[in-house]
Protein backbone atom coordinates (compact mmCIF):
# COMPACT_ATOMS: atom_id res chain seq x y z
CA UNK A 1 0.00 0.00 0.00
CA UNK A 2 1.07 3.28 -1.10
CA UNK A 3 0.42 6.77 0.34
CA UNK A 4 2.25 8.61 -1.96
CA UNK A 5 1.45 12.27 -3.21
CA UNK A 6 -0.97 12.77 -0.24
CA UNK A 7 0.04 15.10 2.27
CA UNK A 8 -2.00 15.93 5.58
CA UNK A 9 -3.19 18.97 8.16
CA UNK A 10 -4.44 18.80 11.17
CA UNK A 11 -5.99 21.18 13.68
CA UNK A 12 -3.37 21.29 16.65
CA UNK A 13 -3.38 22.05 20.14
CA UNK A 14 0.17 22.80 20.55
CA UNK A 15 -0.17 22.52 24.46
CA UNK A 16 -2.67 22.66 27.30
CA UNK A 17 -5.38 24.70 26.94
CA UNK A 18 -3.68 26.29 23.77
CA UNK A 19 -6.12 28.87 21.65
CA UNK A 20 -6.69 28.81 18.74
CA UNK A 21 -5.80 25.48 17.21
CA UNK A 22 -2.68 25.66 15.41
CA UNK A 23 -3.44 24.77 11.53
CA UNK A 24 -0.03 22.47 10.56
CA UNK A 25 1.27 19.82 8.45
CA UNK A 26 0.53 16.39 9.83
CA UNK A 27 1.48 12.63 9.21
CA UNK A 28 -0.37 10.22 7.02
CA UNK A 29 -0.27 7.25 8.96
CA UNK A 30 -0.97 3.72 6.86
CA UNK A 31 -3.83 1.97 8.37
CA UNK A 32 -3.61 -1.30 10.70
CA UNK A 33 -4.53 -4.62 9.56
CA UNK A 34 -8.57 -4.00 10.56
CA UNK A 35 -8.42 -0.24 9.80
CA UNK A 36 -9.20 2.32 6.76
CA UNK A 37 -7.65 5.54 6.18
CA UNK A 38 -10.25 8.10 5.13
CA UNK A 39 -10.26 11.81 3.40
CA UNK A 40 -12.52 13.58 5.89
CA UNK A 41 -14.86 15.56 3.94
CA UNK A 42 -17.09 16.44 7.29
CA UNK A 43 -16.34 16.42 11.16
CA UNK A 44 -19.08 17.67 14.07
CA UNK A 45 -18.63 18.79 16.87
CA UNK A 46 -18.99 17.38 20.55
CA UNK A 47 -18.89 19.11 24.04
CA UNK A 48 -16.09 17.01 25.21
CA UNK A 49 -14.10 19.47 22.34
CA UNK A 50 -14.42 22.31 24.08
CA UNK A 51 -13.53 21.28 26.88
CA UNK A 52 -10.65 19.43 26.36
CA UNK A 53 -9.30 22.43 25.16
CA UNK A 54 -10.29 25.16 27.76
CA UNK A 55 -9.48 22.77 31.10
CA UNK A 56 -7.40 20.02 29.63
CA UNK A 57 -9.00 17.88 32.31
CA UNK A 58 -7.88 14.71 30.31
CA UNK A 59 -4.07 14.71 30.12
CA UNK A 60 -3.41 14.66 26.99
CA UNK A 61 0.23 14.25 25.16
CA UNK A 62 1.02 17.63 23.39
CA UNK A 63 0.73 18.44 20.11
CA UNK A 64 -2.96 16.79 20.14
CA UNK A 65 -5.23 16.63 17.69
CA UNK A 66 -8.93 16.22 18.90
CA UNK A 67 -12.78 15.15 17.47
CA UNK A 68 -14.43 12.17 16.86
CA UNK A 69 -16.98 12.50 14.18
CA UNK A 70 -16.01 12.22 11.34
CA UNK A 71 -17.31 11.19 7.45
CA UNK A 72 -15.40 10.44 4.30
CA UNK A 73 -14.09 8.73 1.86
CA UNK A 74 -11.95 5.49 1.80
CA UNK A 75 -8.74 6.09 0.97
CA UNK A 76 -6.71 2.98 1.84
CA UNK A 77 -7.67 -0.08 3.89
CA UNK A 78 -5.96 -2.51 6.01
CA UNK A 79 -4.82 -5.99 5.25
CA UNK A 80 -7.86 -7.71 7.02
CA UNK A 81 -10.57 -5.11 6.26
CA UNK A 82 -13.60 -6.66 4.20
CA UNK A 83 -16.29 -4.47 4.38
CA UNK A 84 -14.56 -1.36 2.98
CA UNK A 85 -12.82 -0.71 0.10
CA UNK A 86 -11.18 2.59 -2.12
CA UNK A 87 -13.53 5.08 -2.90
CA UNK A 88 -16.35 3.62 -0.43
CA UNK A 89 -18.06 7.15 1.45
CA UNK A 90 -18.18 6.08 5.28
CA UNK A 91 -19.00 7.64 8.83
CA UNK A 92 -17.11 6.85 11.78
CA UNK A 93 -16.28 7.43 15.54
CA UNK A 94 -12.48 7.74 15.64
CA UNK A 95 -11.32 5.83 18.42
CA UNK A 96 -8.70 8.44 19.53
CA UNK A 97 -9.49 9.12 22.96
CA UNK A 98 -8.86 5.03 23.72
CA UNK A 99 -5.33 4.95 22.29
CA UNK A 100 -4.51 8.31 22.45
CA UNK A 101 -2.79 7.96 19.20
CA UNK A 102 -2.91 11.83 16.85
CA UNK A 103 -3.87 9.89 13.70
CA UNK A 104 -7.36 8.29 15.41
CA UNK A 105 -8.37 11.76 15.65
CA UNK A 106 -11.14 13.82 13.61
CA UNK A 107 -9.80 17.29 13.25
CA UNK A 108 -7.53 16.56 10.59
CA UNK A 109 -7.73 16.06 7.06
CA UNK A 110 -6.84 12.29 6.94
CA UNK A 111 -7.95 9.80 9.63
CA UNK A 112 -7.53 6.73 10.78
CA UNK A 113 -11.10 5.11 11.95
CA UNK A 114 -11.42 1.14 13.12
CA UNK A 115 -13.59 -1.15 10.57
CA UNK A 116 -15.50 -1.74 13.50
CA UNK A 117 -16.56 1.60 14.58
CA UNK A 118 -16.81 2.63 10.76
CA UNK A 119 -20.43 2.03 8.75
CA UNK A 120 -21.38 2.85 4.99
CA UNK A 121 -23.15 6.76 4.20
CA UNK A 122 -25.94 5.80 1.88
CA UNK A 123 -26.16 6.88 -1.21
CA UNK A 124 -27.71 10.35 -1.60
CA UNK A 125 -26.99 11.53 2.02
CA UNK A 126 -24.44 14.34 2.18
CA UNK A 127 -21.73 13.96 4.32
CA UNK A 128 -22.53 16.98 6.62
CA UNK A 129 -26.20 14.93 7.01
CA UNK A 130 -23.81 11.59 8.23
CA UNK A 131 -21.73 12.70 10.76
CA UNK A 132 -23.73 13.38 13.14
CA UNK A 133 -24.62 10.33 13.58
CA UNK A 134 -21.03 8.34 15.56
CA UNK A 135 -20.55 9.47 18.65
CA UNK A 136 -24.02 9.75 19.70
CA UNK A 137 -25.31 6.31 18.23
CA UNK A 138 -22.04 4.63 19.97
CA UNK A 139 -22.51 6.22 23.53
CA UNK A 140 -26.58 5.18 23.16
CA UNK A 141 -25.61 2.17 22.11
CA UNK A 142 -23.02 1.61 25.06
CA UNK A 143 -25.38 2.69 27.60
CA UNK A 144 -28.44 0.29 26.58
CA UNK A 145 -27.11 -2.79 25.94
CA UNK A 146 -23.66 -3.56 27.24
CA UNK A 147 -23.84 -5.70 29.92
CA UNK A 148 -21.46 -3.47 32.00
CA UNK A 149 -24.79 -0.70 31.45
CA UNK A 150 -28.48 -0.79 31.13
CA UNK A 151 -27.52 -4.75 29.68
CA UNK A 152 -30.65 -4.47 27.31
CA UNK A 153 -31.82 -6.93 24.06
CA UNK A 154 -30.14 -5.52 20.78
CA UNK A 155 -32.34 -4.02 18.02
CA UNK A 156 -31.44 -7.09 15.41
CA UNK A 157 -32.71 -9.27 18.21
CA UNK A 158 -36.50 -8.39 17.98
CA UNK A 159 -36.93 -6.83 14.83
CA UNK A 160 -38.95 -3.99 16.26
CA UNK A 161 -41.66 -5.91 17.78
CA UNK A 162 -42.28 -4.62 21.77
CA UNK A 163 -40.98 -6.83 24.28
CA UNK A 164 -43.30 -7.75 26.74
CA UNK A 165 -42.74 -8.16 30.54
CA UNK A 166 -42.46 -11.82 31.60
CA UNK A 167 -46.15 -13.63 32.64
CA UNK A 168 -47.83 -10.58 31.19
CA UNK A 169 -48.55 -10.21 27.07
CA UNK A 170 -50.82 -7.00 27.63
CA UNK A 171 -47.65 -5.07 29.12
CA UNK A 172 -44.56 -3.95 27.62
CA UNK A 173 -41.14 -3.07 28.89
CA UNK A 174 -40.20 0.23 29.13
CA UNK A 175 -36.67 2.26 29.20
CA UNK A 176 -36.74 6.00 30.10
CA UNK A 177 -34.16 8.68 28.44
CA UNK A 178 -33.50 11.58 30.29
CA UNK A 179 -32.36 14.55 27.51
CA UNK A 180 -34.52 12.57 24.49
CA UNK A 181 -33.32 15.19 22.50
CA UNK A 182 -29.62 15.62 22.76
CA UNK A 183 -27.19 13.80 20.17
CA UNK A 184 -27.21 10.90 22.52
CA UNK A 185 -30.76 10.85 23.72
CA UNK A 186 -31.92 11.06 20.33
CA UNK A 187 -29.99 8.09 19.05
CA UNK A 188 -30.83 5.95 22.73
CA UNK A 189 -34.57 6.66 21.90
CA UNK A 190 -33.86 5.30 17.70
CA UNK A 191 -31.72 2.44 19.28
CA UNK A 192 -34.24 1.11 22.47
CA UNK A 193 -37.73 1.42 19.75
CA UNK A 194 -35.65 -0.80 17.13
CA UNK A 195 -34.65 -2.85 20.67
CA UNK A 196 -38.58 -3.78 20.77
CA UNK A 197 -38.95 -1.51 23.96
CA UNK A 198 -40.71 1.26 24.41
CA UNK A 199 -39.78 4.43 24.89
CA UNK A 200 -40.47 7.60 27.39
CA UNK A 201 -38.50 10.55 27.08
CA UNK A 202 -37.86 13.87 28.76
CA UNK A 203 -36.84 17.13 26.44
CA UNK A 204 -37.77 21.00 26.17
CA UNK A 205 -41.08 21.31 24.90
CA UNK A 206 -40.26 23.03 21.46
CA UNK A 207 -38.13 19.83 20.65
CA UNK A 208 -40.84 17.05 21.85
CA UNK A 209 -42.22 16.64 18.66
CA UNK A 210 -39.07 15.70 17.14
CA UNK A 211 -38.95 13.24 20.08
CA UNK A 212 -42.28 11.24 19.23
CA UNK A 213 -41.84 11.13 15.68
CA UNK A 214 -38.29 8.99 16.22
CA UNK A 215 -40.57 6.86 18.22
CA UNK A 216 -40.89 7.90 21.58
CA UNK A 217 -44.48 6.93 23.00
CA UNK A 218 -44.60 10.22 25.34
CA UNK A 219 -42.04 13.13 26.15
CA UNK A 220 -42.18 15.22 29.27
CA UNK A 221 -40.81 18.60 29.91
CA UNK A 222 -37.20 18.10 31.97
CA UNK A 223 -38.25 22.25 32.95
CA UNK A 224 -41.55 21.09 34.76
CA UNK A 225 -41.19 20.69 38.69
CA UNK A 226 -43.56 17.67 38.57
CA UNK A 227 -41.92 15.95 35.47
CA UNK A 228 -40.60 12.63 38.12
CA UNK A 229 -44.24 12.80 39.01
CA UNK A 230 -45.44 12.52 35.49
CA UNK A 231 -42.87 9.90 34.47
CA UNK A 232 -44.15 8.13 37.64
CA UNK A 233 -47.72 8.42 36.57
CA UNK A 234 -47.55 7.60 33.30
CA UNK A 235 -44.60 4.08 34.03
CA UNK A 236 -47.02 3.17 36.47
CA UNK A 237 -47.74 -0.84 36.73
CA UNK A 238 -45.34 -1.05 33.71
CA UNK A 239 -42.01 -2.54 34.11
CA UNK A 240 -39.36 0.19 33.80
CA UNK A 241 -35.85 -1.58 32.67
CA UNK A 242 -33.27 1.16 32.76
CA UNK A 243 -32.70 4.53 32.66
CA UNK A 244 -30.61 6.39 30.35
CA UNK A 245 -29.31 10.18 31.26
CA UNK A 246 -27.84 11.71 28.46
CA UNK A 247 -27.66 14.93 29.26
CA UNK A 248 -26.50 15.01 33.33
CA UNK A 249 -30.20 14.96 34.67
CA UNK A 250 -28.94 12.89 37.31
CA UNK A 251 -31.08 13.71 40.48
CA UNK A 252 -34.41 13.30 38.27
CA UNK A 253 -33.12 9.72 37.28
CA UNK A 254 -32.32 8.95 40.76
CA UNK A 255 -35.48 10.07 41.97
CA UNK A 256 -37.66 8.48 39.50
CA UNK A 257 -36.20 4.82 39.87
CA UNK A 258 -36.16 5.25 43.81
CA UNK A 259 -39.65 5.76 43.83
CA UNK A 260 -40.53 3.47 40.98
CA UNK A 261 -40.46 -0.19 40.82
CA UNK A 262 -38.04 -2.16 38.89
CA UNK A 263 -34.60 -2.15 38.18
CA UNK A 264 -32.78 0.55 40.10
CA UNK A 265 -30.42 0.90 37.26
CA UNK A 266 -29.04 4.30 35.59
CA UNK A 267 -27.04 4.73 33.18
CA UNK A 268 -25.27 8.60 32.54
CA UNK A 269 -22.94 9.88 30.47
CA UNK A 270 -21.89 12.14 33.63
CA UNK A 271 -19.50 10.06 36.44
CA UNK A 272 -21.63 9.73 39.94
CA UNK A 273 -19.40 9.12 42.29
CA UNK A 274 -21.55 8.00 45.37
CA UNK A 275 -25.36 6.94 44.33
CA UNK A 276 -27.52 6.34 47.14
CA UNK A 277 -27.94 3.05 48.85
CA UNK A 278 -29.80 0.35 46.48
CA UNK A 279 -29.37 2.25 43.26
CA UNK A 280 -26.70 1.27 40.65
CA UNK A 281 -25.07 4.24 38.47
CA UNK A 282 -23.36 3.11 35.40
CA UNK A 283 -20.83 5.31 33.54
CA UNK A 284 -21.43 5.15 30.10
CA UNK A 285 -17.95 5.14 27.65
CA UNK A 286 -18.74 5.32 24.31
CA UNK A 287 -15.32 3.08 23.25
CA UNK A 288 -16.17 0.46 25.46
CA UNK A 289 -17.99 -1.18 22.36
CA UNK A 290 -15.47 -1.57 20.51
CA UNK A 291 -14.10 -5.42 19.92
CA UNK A 292 -17.49 -6.11 21.66
CA UNK A 293 -20.51 -8.41 20.46
CA UNK A 294 -22.54 -4.74 21.08
CA UNK A 295 -20.18 -2.80 18.65
CA UNK A 296 -20.46 -5.98 16.02
CA UNK A 297 -24.30 -5.53 16.01
CA UNK A 298 -24.58 -2.01 15.62
CA UNK A 299 -21.58 -0.85 13.22
CA UNK A 300 -21.65 -3.82 10.69
CA UNK A 301 -25.25 -4.94 10.92
CA UNK A 302 -28.03 -2.56 12.53
CA UNK A 303 -26.81 0.88 11.62
CA UNK A 304 -25.46 0.06 7.61
CA UNK A 305 -29.19 -1.02 7.25
CA UNK A 306 -30.96 1.32 9.21
CA UNK A 307 -29.41 3.91 8.04
CA UNK A 308 -30.04 3.02 4.24
CA UNK A 309 -33.58 2.21 4.61
CA UNK A 310 -34.48 5.25 6.93
CA UNK A 311 -35.06 3.37 9.91
CA UNK A 312 -32.41 5.00 12.22
CA UNK A 313 -32.40 9.33 10.87
CA UNK A 314 -29.61 11.01 11.43
CA UNK A 315 -29.63 13.55 14.25
CA UNK A 316 -29.68 16.26 15.39
CA UNK A 317 -29.76 18.41 12.24
CA UNK A 318 -26.47 19.67 11.03
CA UNK A 319 -25.89 23.10 10.89
CA UNK A 320 -22.67 23.80 9.28
CA UNK A 321 -20.65 26.64 10.49
CA UNK A 322 -17.58 26.65 7.89
CA UNK A 323 -15.05 25.00 5.67
CA UNK A 324 -11.75 23.71 6.04
CA UNK A 325 -10.05 23.32 9.51
CA UNK A 326 -9.86 26.87 9.66
CA UNK A 327 -13.00 27.23 11.30
CA UNK A 328 -12.80 24.36 13.47
CA UNK A 329 -11.60 26.96 16.19
CA UNK A 330 -15.01 29.44 15.32
CA UNK A 331 -16.82 25.50 15.61
CA UNK A 332 -15.60 24.86 18.70
CA UNK A 333 -16.08 28.08 20.38
CA UNK A 334 -19.64 28.61 19.20
CA UNK A 335 -19.90 25.19 21.02
CA UNK A 336 -18.18 26.34 24.06
CA UNK A 337 -20.91 29.14 24.03
CA UNK A 338 -24.10 26.92 23.63
CA UNK A 339 -24.51 27.84 20.39
CA UNK A 340 -27.33 26.10 18.26
CA UNK A 341 -28.06 24.10 21.79
CA UNK A 342 -31.36 25.92 21.96
CA UNK A 343 -32.66 24.77 18.46
CA UNK A 344 -31.28 21.55 18.61
CA UNK A 345 -28.79 20.82 16.29
CA UNK A 346 -25.38 19.54 15.89
CA UNK A 347 -22.12 21.81 14.87
CA UNK A 348 -20.79 20.64 11.48
CA UNK A 349 -17.29 21.60 9.81
CA UNK A 350 -17.29 21.28 6.06
CA UNK A 351 -13.40 20.10 4.76
CA UNK A 352 -12.49 19.77 1.16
Amino acid sequence: MTLDGLSNRAAWLTSAKSHPFDIAPAPIVPPGPSQVLIRAHAVAINPIDYKLQATAFIPLQYPAILGQDVAGEVVAVGAEVNRFKLGDRVLGVTAGSATRKNEERAFQEYVILEEGLTAPVPEGMAYERAVVVPLGATTGAAGLFLEGALGLSLPTERRGEYKEQDGDSGKKEVVLVLGGASSVGISAVQLAVAAGYEVVATSSPRKSETVLQLGATKVFDYHSHGVVDGLLEFTKGKAVVGVLDAVGAQAQAIEFVQKAGGRKLVATTIPFEEPPEGVSVKFIQALSIKGTEVGKVIWETYLPQALSDGRYVPAPEPVVVGKGLESIQKAVDLKARGGTQSDGKKIVVILE
